[in-house]
């Protein structure tokens, strides 16, 4: 077994990237505090050719030096937006049929591996702060509440390793099936 070397990756120029068919999942990000996490998101929108992200509240924009350290360019190829307010970017979305759903421990969460997309339904996934998750309001607004099944004692994820599963999980359902 011998390691790919950059050349073999087969990986998009970030103009292709832009043409490609993207996947129908839409990533919000709710009051994230890290810039590393922020990047991270960028990072693994880019992998699962993710639609677009919103950064909402607190959440930094690019350009920024500690989002652009692990982000690693995919500032540039994933397309996204600042909304100041979560909730009206939630009802603004729904407004054009999409599904809302919240990453989050919630009464009658349904765990990842259950959550089952429709076919051709565009979602909307929130990844909330990292100290007090997606805001209750928006929770209340969601149409799902997903949560990631865990069994430690912790019952807390880093949000861009949450990102990473999810994101993973649902772009196989929909582009993979």
């Amino acid at each position: 077994m011998r390691k790919l070397k950059n050349n073999e990756l087969l990986r998009l120029t970030p103009e292709a990237f832009k043409n490609a068919t993207k996947t129908p999942l839409i990533v919000i990000l709710d009051n994230i505090r890290s810039l590393n996490n922020i990047g991270s998101v960028f990072r693994t929108s880019d992998a699962f050719l993710i639609e677009k992200i919103y950064l909402c509240g607190i959440t930094a924009s690019p350009p920024h030096k500690d989002i652009h350290k692990t982000a690693l360019g995919a500032t540039d190829t994933v397309t996204w937006e600042y909304v100041e307010d979560t909730l009206e970017l939630v009802r603004t979305l729904k407004e054009q049929n999409v599904l809302i759903a919240a990453v989050e421990q919630t009464e009658n969460s349904t765990l990842l591996q259950d959550f089952q997309p429709k076919k051709n339904q565009k979602i909307a996934v929130i990844f909330g702060n990292e100290v007090k998750g997606v805001r209750q309001d928006v929770v209340h607004n969601a149409d799902a509440s997903i949560e990631i099944p865990q069994f430690g004692t912790k019952h807390s994820l880093n949000i861009s390793v949450s990102c990473g599963v999810v994101l993973w999980d649902l772009f196989k359902k929909i582009s993979l099936s």
